[in-house]
């Protein structure tokens, strides 16, 4: 067997799953022990395969729409996504006298009332995102159509045409990349002056931080991986943020399996981060994966650290999670 080479893998903090995920995997977990399975959860409750099957596992079950919840469970509680939902969503739910738990990331409950406040206040709503997000349908779910105008890429906010350009206000999505949100915005500041910004940053601290660990770590990678889910718009980011920031090629993986071996040519440094809705628990996978092939040195590339919680709702406070529980919403079982 030839012997093995030595490969620094640059590991990112922060990484992997941020307050707003392991609160929401957290409902679904707590309303599980509450309330007995089944529990329904409308839309993945985060972007990651892993811990949606690790869910099921448990007796949750995911649907796309109520009207997929049988009758003879509509007294079961049924849990809204991490990424938000249009006020349509629980009015629905109301009418079919379904128990709801939102599980909506209070970051993305903020962008809702500042987008709201903008109207309240007369000002037609801006909002920079990913047609067909789900986070993008939530936030312009919470205001009546034709309120909000989607802009996506600089080109859009160079040819957008507003009925009042004086009377403007911006939200955006908050799993963007941070450049290119700066360069969209400032685009539009510049054609309208008046445009009025958030009370507070939309874009949220977790996927600031992974992409400021993502630029310190990625000058001199021969090869970068982000894990994560390709519907995952944070996760993507990262992707392209390690790639401008001067890593030789970058990829997003969902397992290590995903790992090309024969692909990935002659490599000495490796970074390697998660995004905001991965498991711990697959970024020990692939580090173990890289230790079977080289001799591996592991260099964290840590730009801050984290501290932030967000409680559940009060009707779930009473349940405890286990020590089995803690590490499944943690991402490390």
């Amino acid at each position: 067997m030839a012997e093995k080479k030595p490969l620094t893998i640059r590991l990112c903090g922060p990484r992997g799953f941020c307050a707003g995920v392991d609160r929401a995997i957290q409902i679904v977990v707590l309303a599980l022990k509450k309330y007995g399975a089944p529990v329904y959860v409308r839309h993945e409750i985060v972007h990651n395969r892993y811990v949606v099957e690790g869910l099921q596992s448990r007796g949750a079950v995911f649907v796309e729409e109520l009207n997929e919840i049988p009758a003879e469970h509509r007294n079961q509680p049924v849990v809204f996504s991490a990424h938000g939902v249009p006020k349509s969503v629980p009015a629905d739910a109301e009418s079919k006298n379904l128990f709801y738990l939102d599980a909506t990331c209070p970051l993305v409950s903020k962008v809702h009332k500042q987008a709201m406040r903008h109207q309240r206040l007369g000002r037609h709503v801006i909002l920079v995102g990913h047609s067909g997000h789900p986070e993008v349908i939530g936030t312009m779910g919470q205001l009546p159509e034709g309120a909000v105008t989607l802009i996506e890429t600089i080109e859009d906010a160079e040819t957008y045409s507003p009925q009042d350009p004086d009377n403007l206000g911006f939200v955006t999505q908050t799993t963007l990349s941070v450049d290119d949100t700066a360069g969209i915005i400032a685009t539009l500041q510049r054609r309208f002056p008046e445009l009025t910004a958030p009370a507070a940053e939309s874009i949220c601290y977790a996927t600031t931080n992974r992409q400021d660990a993502v630029k310190s770590a990625a000058p001199g990678c021969d090869l970068f991986l982000v894990v994560g889910a390709p519907n995952s718009s944070n996760s993507k980011r990262l992707v392209e943020v390690a790639e401008r920031s001067g890593a030789a090629q970058s990829l997003l993986v969902q397992r290590a399996s995903d790992i090309d071996w024969t692909q990935i040519g002659d490599i000495s440094v490796v970074g390697l981060s998660a995004g905001a809705s991965a498991p711990e628990i697959i970024v020990d996978e692939i580090i173990q994966s890289f230790s079977e092939r080289y001799f591996v040195t592991i260099d964290l590339a840590e730009t801050t650290i984290e501290t932030e919680n967000f409680h559940v709702m009060r009707d779930l406070r009473d349940m405890k999670l286990t020590s089995d529980d803690m590490a499944f919403v943690n991402g490390s079982h």
